[in-house]
């Protein structure tokens, strides 16, 4: 099976929100409606440094999902690319899709000047783990957050 990543156009939307869903509920999350309606009108906006690839299989059907955030960083002169968002369908895990992604983020991250790229996963997704120790290395930074 061929997988093709693209940029998500305004047309993927339908395809798209299944994915989106299935991502929040694995984090156990709920974004709300008016929240999700704002980040896809960033997708689409060419001033927002946001981004949406989408992975498509040999019929076409969207099977897998990335969303990258470029900002600048006190560590570095280029700017970094922060991919927030992965999620690949039940059917496709295991495949080489979530790789497939992750190189599509770092050309995008390449193309536009970007000296680092990164994420995060939540200490307990072992099967994304598994990837990511292959491809990645580990910061050895622990994320913390507080409430605003």
């Amino acid at each position: 099976m061929t997988i093709t990543i693209r940029p998500l156009q305004p047309s993927d939307r339908v395809a798209w929100e299944p994915l989106w869903a299935g991502y929040q509920r694995f984090y156990e999350v709920v974004i709300p409606p008016e929240t999700t309606n704002l980040t896809w009108s960033r997708f689409q906006d060419p001033g927002e440094d946001m981004h949406a690839l989408g992975a498509f299989d040999d019929s076409g059907r969207l099977v897998g999902i990335v969303h990258a955030i470029f900002h600048r960083s006190t560590w570095l002169p280029k700017y970094t690319c922060y991919l927030q968002d992965l999620y690949v369908d039940d059917t496709q895990r295991g495949l080489g899709t979530g790789a497939a992604l992750i190189d599509a983020v770092a050309d995008l991250a390449r193309a536009n000047g970007a000296g680092r790229l990164y994420w995060m996963t939540h200490e307990t997704n072992a099967t994304a783990r598994r990837l990511y120790d292959r491809i990645a290395e580990r910061s050895g930074f622990i994320q913390y957050r507080k409430p605003l």
